[in-house]
């Protein structure tokens, strides 16, 4: 299990990236997030909640609620202009640290 102090840092650029792919609703997010990482890394239903709330004040995504399910209305968020340009951004940034990260990790056993 990774820690999850290391990876908060990044959990909006995670989470936009997958709202990138396609419109989302919390509960996909949180599973996706799990499957594609082999359960090694598992959101909190609070933290990803209050990630979906930064966002949204931010402009970064935009939330809808969507047409009815079992449970009632679903709400799903989009990723906006600005959050597509933001997270492009974040890429970037994340190429930076990781180089720079990497030659102090790398070739130590």
């Amino acid at each position: 299990m990774i820690r999850s102090d290391i990876i908060r840092g990044h959990l909006d650029s995670i989470i936009l990236r997958l709202i990138m792919e396609k419109d989302r609703y919390g509960y996909e997010i949180s599973k996706e997030i799990s499957e594609r990482t082999d359960q090694r890394f598992q959101i909190k239903e609070a933290t990803l909640y209050a990630v979906f709330q930064r966002l949204e004040k931010k402009e970064l995504i935009q939330s809808y609620y969507g047409s009815e399910s079992k449970g009632g209305k679903r709400k799903y968020y989009r990723i906006t202009t600005l959050g597509k340009a933001y997270f492009k951004e974040t890429v970037e940034e994340w190429k930076e640290i990781k180089d720079i990260v990497d030659i102090f990790m790398e070739g130590f056993d």
